[in-house]
């Protein structure tokens, strides 16, 4: 299904510059109708996928860029946050994060905690890694997704 809107921005790969993303994210949430605590969930999640990129896709050598698109459905907001750095292996890095022990600390602040966070605070999330990354993060308005399950069941 297309989007009724589709919104996309390009940031430098530098870290102040998440600001202007979550700015951004916020203004098109609320007027969708999304609630202040979704709105914070998504924050936080497209903040942490964007500071991931920010961290770990350029080299301290090479210069970059982040884009985000926004797709702005009826029922959810999408989002899409790619870089065209250095990939990373999805799977096994999520292997890694587990329940929380103390000499895991360090490895939940190298990313761990991030990617943690954002299947937790999103409805829906994939990351794809071929030429760098790309994160898409799903999240329905109050109630949809309720309701998207209830008609699968009875059916």
């Amino acid at each position: 299904m297309k989007p009724l809107d589709y919104i996309e921005m390009k940031l430098p790969a530098k870290p102040e510059y998440v600001g202007v993303l979550r700015l951004t994210l916020s203004g098109i949430a609320s007027r969708m109708g999304f609630s202040y605590d979704a709105i914070e969930d998504l924050k936080i999640a497209a903040s942490e996928a964007v500071t991931n990129a920010v961290q770990h896709a350029y080299s301290n050598k090479e210069t970059g860029e982040v884009e985000i698109g926004f797709g702005l459905y009826r029922d959810r907001l999408e989002v899409m946050v790619t870089d065209h750095g250095q990939s990373f292996n999805f799977q096994e890095t999520q292997s890694g994060v587990g329940p929380y022990k103390e000499d895991s600390l360090e490895f939940l602040r190298e990313g761990g905690l991030g990617l943690y966070l954002i299947e937790t605070l999103m409805d829906e999330v994939e990351i794809h890694h071929e030429e760098g990354v790309t994160v898409f993060m799903t999240k329905y308005l109050e109630g949809e997704q309720v309701e998207i399950d209830v008609k699968t069941l009875s059916t």
